[in-house]
């Protein structure tokens, strides 16, 4: 499942981060799309949720919630989740209701989701090509009217192609509302949806990977005291199914003396399919021994459609670094200074002693030469 190039920027978040209901707002303008495709990416996407109650956006007199479907899947669930064989299809809806004092005119429509910059789950544009959930859902309809003070259920399917990979795929369902702004030429699109969680049936190989692992060592003025390190790499959800982990990481000596381990390392958002996450880590209280080698250790997260969480074997990787007290560095040069320029001094006080003695040599033969050359009186 790729993931764009884009960073949107989140907004409309909603009450209770543990309900993963999307709220957007993008804007778009025909003057501008003239001009330029980045206006046509301005969009943005956030988890949000009100718990068991729907989810809201609000702009004026402009209101409307979408809550799930109460059906044989469950009431007052916080978001459509699914376990489904490859070739199978299956039907649900949700609900979307009219808040506002006027009639309106929903877009409804699914797209594939990814992991932002921030951790949060956000969604393709519209413009953008869907390949896992938001090309597997498909709504009954593409508009919805809804008259105020009134709901409609806006029914959808869920078809998995016959050669559908096995794995975990998210995505959602979304409305869309699109309205003139006082900017000529400027659209606002209010979006708002709910999270789709898939899981094809067939083998789930769930794995992680810990890929361009590098440490860098700052250190101390006192070279018998300690520094800081900082152990930075990326990583990489290589199998099929959702993941998060716990994460350790340690710094050693050599032959695993001197060890430092990194405390609260923060766990990682959970990764879909393919995806990385670049980790910095800070680690205290380093002994310089020249040679350092840092280990980062996982614990991938599985969870299951329940909700339960299971803990994986760790998978662990290994880089080394250089830290060496920049006194002990002074040092080094001093010696190496002396060791190569003390015989260098000594020849050229030897050249010189030498030229000396040449000189006064050269001068009494002169000064010899000219009194044997004078004449006698």
């Amino acid at each position: 499942m790729p993931t764009p190039p884009v960073s949107p920027e989140p907004i409309e978040i909603a009450e209770d981060p543990e309900m993963p209901v999307l709220a957007t707002r993008r804007k778009t303008g025909v003057a501008a799309l003239a001009r330029t495709a980045a206006l046509a990416l301005l969009a943005a996407l956030a988890l949000a949720g009100l718990g068991a109650a729907p989810a809201h956006a609000a702009d004026g007199d402009v209101t409307w919630t979408v809550r799930t479907a109460s059906n044989s899947y469950g009431a007052d669930r916080s978001s459509f989740g699914y376990a489904v064989n490859p070739g199978g299809r299956l039907k649900d809806a949700m609900v979307v209701a009219n808040r506002g004092k006027a009639p309106l005119d929903l877009a409804v429509y699914t797209a594939d989701g990814f992991t932002t910059g921030t951790g949060q789950l956000d969604l393709l544009t519209r413009d953008k090509k869907s390949v896992g959930i938001g090309a597997w859902v498909q709504a009954d309809r593409e508009r919805v009217v809804i008259q105020p003070g009134k709901s409609v259920e806006v029914p959808f399917a869920v078809t998995i192609p016959d050669n559908a990979t096995p794995g975990d795929y998210a995505g959602g369902i979304l409305t869309s509302l699109t309205q003139a702004t006082t900017a000529e030429g400027i659209n606002v699109d209010r979006r708002l949806g709910i999270r789709i969680k898939l899981r094809v049936s067939g083998a789930l190989k769930p794995s992680l990977a810990v890929e361009d692992l590098h440490v860098a060592y700052a250190g101390t003025s006192n070279p018998f005291g300690r520094g800081d390190a900082t152990v930075t790499y990326r990583i990489h959800n290589t199998g099929n199914a959702i993941l998060s982990a716990q994460q350790a990481v340690s710094i050693t000596g050599p032959f695993g003396w001197l060890r430092a381990d990194a405390r609260d390392v923060a766990a990682p958002p959970e990764l879909l399919p393919g995806e990385s996450w670049a980790v910095t880590v800070p680690v205290h209280g380093v002994a310089p021994t020249v040679r350092l080698a840092a280990t980062v250790t996982l614990t991938p997260l599985l969870t299951d459609a329940s909700g339960s969480t299971t803990s994986l074997k760790p998978v662990s990787a290994t880089a080394s670094g250089w830290a060496v007290p920049w006194t002990l560095s002074v040092l080094a040069v001093v010696l190496v200074a002396a060791v190569v320029g003390g015989p260098l001094l000594a020849r050229r006080s030897r050249d010189r002693r030498r030229r000396r003695e040449d000189a006064r040599v050269r001068e009494a033969v002169e000064q010899a030469l000219r009194e044997q050359e004078t004449p006698a009186r």
